[in-house]
């Protein structure tokens, strides 16, 4: 009676907690039978799907007498609901709550209202607020996109955004190097049985392919390269894309506020669309037979070139490492941007610290990223953020259908793995119970290995070099779908072992 002249409504909401009132079906009977004009429900998607409360009712919901929608999304974590909700809540998208769900029984009332991000976080209190707050809109916006496809006829207060593109593969990965510096990485992509095939016709870019996989090497002075090379040294600092549809994400990527790079260029160079994510260049290409004018029409190919091929047959996955702050901005990033899904995170410890790991990958796994966030400077992943200054592409893993037959070539090309400490092949023998002759083969090629119920894995690594890059290459026989997260701790432990120069 005291909001009515004010011109004032009071929401009433069920808290997770609450010790009387902690469901909104609850708190929805108590407002029905208020049967107040001035009396209305706040729902929140954090205390209805924590708890597992079933969001159809809200569907009967009168629209009118919901006041307030507030949102939130959160891992999926058995613990006290208050001190969870306090800490860990984040954008929708970035969880594991099924925040849409919420949203669709929501809509279907007619509700258009506002919506309010009811996030409490840790890592953000120490983040960016300036990118907290375009995570913030970006994740709404991908969220109500998502909801607008299974209710189509709910109020939406922006334009329909082109469905989320599905991912075909990597095209290429391109180095920026300066040119007193490329020739490192030009020995390790021969070692790795890459051939110089091509060179840009207007800049000072090669080209060197193995199987399907291409490796560009970029010492241009100038553009989004010479400021990569110059601030990071040899590193990634792009890689291109096949999508089923480039303009389509390029202007879903606009939609959601995600920054384009126009790059001035040559009359004969193609304008291929590209996006900036946290230190990484992304382009867009069209997956199809015009593909491959994207080289005809740039590169001149040599002749006479010698091949050496050991075997690797396709990129199987990327891994880009953040500050732990970062983390979850990557990960929205490619959620709302590309149709993929998400693997629930883990934490891989390293003798400074712990890794906060997860993987995403398209249906057909053609397309696999592993992001990773690093929570102190001490680890191997905190120095490779801290010495780039930023984000980056740590490593890149490449396929092969036959490890023991690439390891003798790599030998045979002067190849030097990532030395693995001779203990590790007693524990996996005795642990998977796996043949002596195998686990021998495995010890003289520096080879990790893994196995599900599903398939094994096995994986060969390069040593670091620059702000800490390297390669991958693996084998996966079976279903095996993982990426060998038991063996972190170990390549870890190796990786550590050179950087501070200890045996």
């Amino acid at each position: 009676e005291r909001a009515t002249p004010r011109g004032i409504k009071v929401g009433y909401e069920a808290l997770a907690w609450g010790r009387f009132v902690n469901d909104h079906r609850d708190a929805w009977e108590i407002v029905r039978r208020a049967d107040h004009d001035n009396i209305g429900i706040i729902l929140d998607s954090f205390h209805t799907l924590s708890r597992g409360i079933p969001v159809d009712n809200i569907a009967s919901i009168p629209k009118e007498k919901i006041l307030l929608i507030q949102l939130a999304d959160a891992p999926k974590f058995d613990m006290e609901l208050l001190y969870w909700s306090r800490h860990f809540r984040n954008m929708p998208g970035e969880g594991d709550l099924d925040v849409a769900g919420f949203m669709e029984a929501v809509v279907a009332t007619g509700y258009d209202g506002t919506l309010s991000l009811e996030v409490f976080n840790d890592r953000f209190r120490g983040g960016s607020s300036k990118a907290i707050a375009r995570d913030g809109q970006r994740s709404l916006i991908s969220l109500m996109d998502n909801v607008r496809r299974k209710v189509p006829d709910g109020a939406f207060p922006f334009d329909q955004l082109p469905a989320r593109s599905a991912a075909q593969g990597v095209e290429f990965v391109e180095f920026a190097a300066s040119p007193e510096k490329a020739g490192e990485l030009r020995d390790t992509l021969g070692q790795l049985g890459f051939a110089h095939v091509a060179n840009h016709r207007s800049k000072s870019v090669e080209l060197w392919r193995q199987g399907q996989i291409n490796m560009v090497i970029n010492t241009e002075a100038r553009g989004e390269a010479g400021a990569a090379q110059h601030v990071h040294g040899v590193a990634p600092h792009a890689i291109g894309l096949k999508l089923d549809n480039a303009g389509a994400a390029t202007l879903r990527a606009d939609a959601l506020g995600m920054t384009r790079v126009n790059e001035a260029k040559p009359a004969d160079n193609l304008d291929i669309p590209a996006v900036q994510e946290n230190g990484l260049l992304l382009y867009f290409l069209d997956e199809g037979p015009e593909l491959g004018r994207v080289w005809d029409s740039e590169f001149d190919f040599l002749d006479d070139v010698k091949a050496g091929d050991i075997g690797l047959t396709r990129i199987d996955h990327l891994a880009q490492t953040y500050d732990v702050y970062s983390l979850q901005t990557g990960l929205l990033f490619y959620l709302s941007l590309l149709n993929l899904q998400k693997s629930p995170t883990i934490d891989i410890p390293d003798p400074s610290g712990l890794i906060q790991s997860l993987a995403l990958h398209d249906a057909n796994r053609r397309l696999r990223l592993t992001l990773n966030g690093a929570d102190s400077a001490r680890t191997v992943a905190g120095r490779f953020v801290e010495e780039r200054q930023a984000a980056g592409l740590q490593h890149v893993a490449f396929e092969t259908k036959e490890i023991f037959a690439t390891a003798n070539a790599l030998e045979a090309n002067g190849f030097a793995p990532l030395p693995i400490s001779p203990n590790y092949f007693d524990d996996v023998e005795a642990r998977f119970g796996i043949d002596p002759e195998l686990s021998e083969k495995l010890r003289r090629h520096n080879i990790l290995y893994d196995q599900d119920a599903n398939g094994s894995f096995y994986q060969i690594f390069s040593r670091s070099y620059g702000a800490g890059f390297f390669f991958e290459i693996v084998m996966r026989n079976g279903g095996y779908d993982g990426y060998g997260g038991t063996n972190a701790p170990f390549r870890i432990a190796a990786q550590r072992r050179l950087l501070d120069g200890t045996s």
